[in-house]
C-alpha cells in the first residue's frame, strides 16, 4: 500500500491542460526556477480567461507562453470540481513575493520594470525601495496606451540596449500577456518576462492591500470589489461565463468565434 501511495504522489502531473492552455501546478519556487533561463510567464485571471474563445490575440499569448500559473481561484475551483483533481492555486501575488526574494532580481540594473502609469510607478518604486530594491531610472519604462495591435519599438530598443535579465510587466490583464508575447517575438535575446499585473499594486498601496491569508483563501477578488465596487464588481460578475466554458470544453481549446 505504501509503495502505491509513493508512486501515485510521484506521478502527479506538473501541468494540467485547461481550455487548451498548459497550466503549471507547482510551487512559486519551482516556477521561478523554470524561469531562470528566460521565457514568458503569464498569470491569467478569470475575467480575461472567459474571453479565450473570442479574443484571438489574448488566446495566442497564452498558448505561446512558456509558463502559465494558476492565479485564478475561480478556474482552480471549477477544475477541481469537474475533474476530481487537487490542482494547487499559485497566485500572481504569491509568485511575486517569492520572486522579489531572488538576489538576481534585486540587483540594480538586472530588471526592467514596465509601469502602468506615473502614479503607479511612484507608489511601486517607493515600496520596492522600502524592501531594499533600488531601481535605476533607466530601468523604468512607462507603458503607453496600447491598442488592439501592440507595436512598441521604443521599448524593444531600450531592452536591446540594456539587456536586463528580467522584465516585470505591471500593466492590466489582457494587455500584459499580449505585450509579453510581443517582446518575446521581437527581442534578439530572451529575458525572463514576468507578467504579474496588479500583484505589486496590492503591496505598494496602488490598489487595496490584500493580506497573505486573504490571498491564500481565495478572497482577493472580494477585497477588490469592496474597495472599488463600481470598477470590480461588474468585472468579476462577467467572469461567471468561465464556468460554462469550462463545463463544455474542459481540457480542450474552445473554437475561436468570429
Amino acid at each position: 500500500m505504501s509503495t502505491l501511495t509513493a508512486e501515485t504522489t510521484t506521478n502527479v502531473p506538473e501541468f494540467r491542460r485547461i481550455l487548451g492552455v498548459e497550466f503549471f501546478g507547482g510551487s512559486a519556487q519551482e516556477a521561478i526556477a523554470r524561469m531562470r533561463h528566460g521565457g514568458l510567464l503569464v498569470v491569467p485571471a478569470a475575467p480575461a480567461l472567459k474571453d479565450l474563445a473570442t479574443n484571438a490575440d489574448y488566446r495566442e499569448s497564452l498558448l505561446n507562453a512558456d509558463l502559465a500559473i494558476t492565479d485564478s481561484a475561480y478556474m482552480v475551483l471549477i477544475w477541481n470540481l469537474i475533474a476530481g483533481d487537487r490542482l494547487r492555486r499559485l497566485s500572481g501575488l504569491e509568485y511575486l513575493r517569492e520572486l522579489l526574494l531572488e538576489r538576481d532580481i534585486r540587483t540594480p540594473g538586472n530588471t526592467l520594470w514596465i509601469m502602468a502609469s506615473p502614479k503607479s510607478a511612484k507608489l511601486n518604486l517607493a515600496w520596492l525601495a522600502s524592501q531594499g530594491i533600488e531601481v535605476p531610472e533607466e530601468n523604468i519604462y512607462m507603458a503607453p496606451m496600447y491598442g488592439k495591435q501592440i507595436d512598441d519599438p521604443v521599448l524593444i530598443g531600450k531592452l536591446t540596449r540594456l539587456r536586463p535579465h528580467h522584465v516585470v510587466v505591471t500593466v492590466g490583464g489582457g494587455t500584459q500577456e499580449r505585450l509579453g508575447l510581443y517582446m518575446k517575438r521581437n527581442l534578439d535575446y530572451l529575458p525572463a518576462i514576468h507578467c504579474i499585473g496588479a500583484a505589486i499594486a496590492f503591496l505598494s498601496g496602488d490598489q487595496v492591500h490584500i493580506p497573505v491569508f486573504a490571498d491564500k483563501f481565495y478572497l482577493g477578488w472580494l477585497y477588490r470589489c469592496i474597495s472599488e465596487p463600481k470598477r470590480y464588481a461588474p468585472r468579476y460578475w462577467e467572469a461567471r461565463k468561465l464556468f460554462g466554458l469550462m463545463i463544455k470544453y474542459r481540457s480542450e481549446l474552445p473554437p475561436l468565434k468570429a
